[in-house]
């Protein structure tokens, strides 16, 4: 049990790099400011509505506000290629905690903005940091979790992700109460700084190596004390198997290790193909286009700005509340194949729903019908992050060998930030010309996910990272009594000298 509550107090932490991730930002407007605060979420959605940051970055074009978007996501995307290149061979300690250097710099500089050149270099700096951590954080928990417990505590940083959502809008509304002036805008850019601080304090104090790393890079010895510091929930001779089955089995991996990605393809095709598709999938439910269309439904019930705004927040307070139930109480007990398959059916038939319901109820009087519409908006958002949004970043880590897990959740979160940005700048145009028909642009996409995810998705709960090949139809190390008298020893021998902790 003591393992338990550290390796949960770590996750906590480590969601400190997700919680820094605000959704994306759309350019729009001085018009339509208070009307998209639900789609931008962010903290720099309300700060680029503000008048008082329109006025003090002297009135920017339509161009520069959005490259507030441009860069940020450039960065995102950047960042997480850059950990495909050094996340291994920093380590995910090192690798975090440099990132976390990027995403103070970046926060601190658009905090203190003079210039609209000085806040677009902050938003690509942050956007840097942000991609490279959230394309860490799910690989560094699913690492340091025990098999029982992995959908909890990765699923945590999935948690960070829709907590930062909400904290941002209930912020942001606050802030829109200030005095008019700098305040307005800096206060909530402000508060983004010491969350980089903090983490990088977790990650070079009490949180620990991923033991699955160090066993990589040659530290045996080092990755037995970490492993037996996050599993003190362990007995004896099950400590014991399951470090020599990781041990034998990474080197087993490295011995037939991709060199390119055409390597990759060729030894790996379906669980790169898998972890991709997972991260692709949820952009392609149109999740962020929703998030944003909301506020013009809203709008046409002729509910008020400031409601408009606080409706938004119970938007994100709907996802933080879903999510973490779920984690808490499905992603261990009911499994990951079940969730994305039972969340993507539900998107589909929400969708659906919240199509027909816009196209009988939007343009007309009927409050009661308009209801029923904004009843589909969170019922989507209930089951998206309820079912889906913690799930696919903790499955798109899992499924993926040790040698490839950087390599490729790189990849796959580059793919997400892209084809998100390119959907949600997409949409306003899509509303526009088939309006509510924009919604089976989506049915359409997460039915072929869904019969993907039937076909190709195993189920991967209460499994180590290594039995998961079998899933797959890799080979999985059989271990041998020699090899666990050769463990004992080395436990024992560690033990004898106080290199590692006594073990029952």
């Amino acid at each position: 049990m003591a393992g338990d509550w550290y390796t949960f107090g770590v996750a906590l932490f480590a969601a400190i790099g997700t919680f820094v991730y605000p959704q994306h930002l759309k350019p729009h407007t001085r018009e339509e400011d208070a009307f998209l605060f639900g789609f931008d979420t962010g903290i720099a959605t309300t700060t680029i509505a503000h008048k008082s940051w329109v006025a003090y970055m002297d009135h920017p074009s339509k161009g520069l506000t959005g490259a507030v978007v441009a860069v940020y996501i450039a960065g995102e995307a950047a960042g997480a290629l850059t950990q495909t290149f050094v996340g291994d061979r920093l380590g995910r300690i090192r690798f975090m905690q440099m990132m976390c250097c990027f995403v103070t710099v970046g926060t601190v500089i658009q905090t203190a903005s003079i210039s609209m050149g000085m806040f677009l270099a902050g938003r690509a700096v942050a956007g840097f940091a942000v991609g490279g951590l959230v394309a860490t954080v799910p690989i560094y928990l699913s690492e340091i979790s025990a098999p029982h417990q992995r959908g909890l505590i990765g699923g945590i940083s999935g948690c960070g992700i829709s907590f930062g959502t909400m904290a941002s809008n209930w912020v942001g509304m606050a802030c829109g109460y200030a005095p008019y002036g700098a305040t307005q805008w800096r206060l909530p850019l402000g508060v983004q700084i010491p969350w980089g601080i903090i983490l990088f304090i977790g990650l070079a104090t009490f949180m620990p190596n991923s033991p699955r790393q160090l066993i990589r890079n040659g530290s045996v010895d080092q990755a037995r004390i970490e492993f037996i510091k996050i599993r003190r929930d362990l007995h004896s001779h099950e400590a014991l198997e399951e470090f020599a089955l990781m041990h034998a089995q990474i080197e087993y991996e490295m011995e037939r290790e991709a060199k390119s990605y055409a390597e990759i393809w060729k030894l790996y095709r379906r669980r790169a193909m898998v972890s991709i598709a997972v991260q692709t999938m949820t952009s392609l439910t149109g999740v962020n286009v929703i998030q944003y269309y909301q506020t013009i439904l809203y709008k046409s019930l002729g509910i008020d700005p400031t409601t408009i705004l606080a409706l938004a927040g119970v938007y994100g307070t709907i996802a933080f509340v879903s999510n973490c139930l779920t984690t808490r109480f499905l992603t261990d007990q009911w499994g990951r194949r079940k969730m994305i398959l039972t969340g993507l059916a539900g998107i589909i038939v929400i969708e659906i729903y919240a199509a027909v319901m816009q196209l009988e109820f939007q343009d007309g009087n009927n409050k009661i019908g308009k209801g029923f519409a904004v009843l589909g908006i969170y019922l989507f958002v209930l089951t998206y992050y309820g079912m889906l949004n913690s799930t696919t970043w903790l499955y798109g880590a899992e499924v993926l060998p040790m040698a490839l897990r950087s390599k490729v959740m790189g990849l796959a979160a580059a793919s997400h930030f892209i084809v998100n940005v390119a959907l949600t700048e997409a949409g306003p145009s899509a509303f526009a010309t088939i309006k509510q028909n924009y919604y089976y642009v989506f049915v359409g996409c997460t039915l072929f996910f869904l019969v993907i995810a039937y076909c190709y998705f195993p189920e991967t709960k209460h499994k180590t990272l290594e039995e998961i090949a079998a899933a797959f139809g890799d080979k999985v190390v059989t271990l041998t009594e020699t090899d666990l008298t050769v463990e004992q020893t080395v436990f024992e021998e560690k033990a004898a000298v106080g290199h590692i902790e006594k073990i029952v």
